[in-house]
């Protein structure tokens, strides 16, 4: 099992890469390619899904914060060291956190308008 301080990191990291990829500048030019990509087709559902996943925080944070549990818990040979249904609840634990801090920076930029 993780310890606080590495999910709060997790949270942190989960945090900004979720921003990364949902609002930054730097990622403009590929979110636009899925956006024209979907409306040539609107009614497809695989490119709905796909414009849903990089527009929406809770969905892009839930697989970023997948991603880098599973990898941490890989790069550091710790994978094997507790149950799935451990690392599971690792992913929601960290999801979680990473979302809250979404929502604080949101409603923190709400405020300030």
């Amino acid at each position: 099992m993780i310890s606080i301080p590495v999910l709060i990191l997790l949270a942190f990291a989960g945090y900004r890469a979720t921003q990364l990829a949902i609002h930054d500048t730097l990622l403009d030019p590929a979110r636009a390619v899925v956006f024209n990509w979907h409306s040539r087709k609107t009614d497809s559902p695989v490119r709905g899904a796909a414009v849903t996943l990089i527009s929406c925080p809770y969905c892009m944070g839930w697989w970023i914060s997948g991603a880098l549990l599973a990898t941490l818990l890989l790069v550091t040979g710790r994978f094997d060291d507790a149950p799935l249904l451990t690392h599971g609840i690792e992913w929601f634990a960290v999801a979680g956190a990473a979302v809250l801090l979404n929502r604080i920076d949101d409603t923190l930029a709400e405020v300030a308008k």
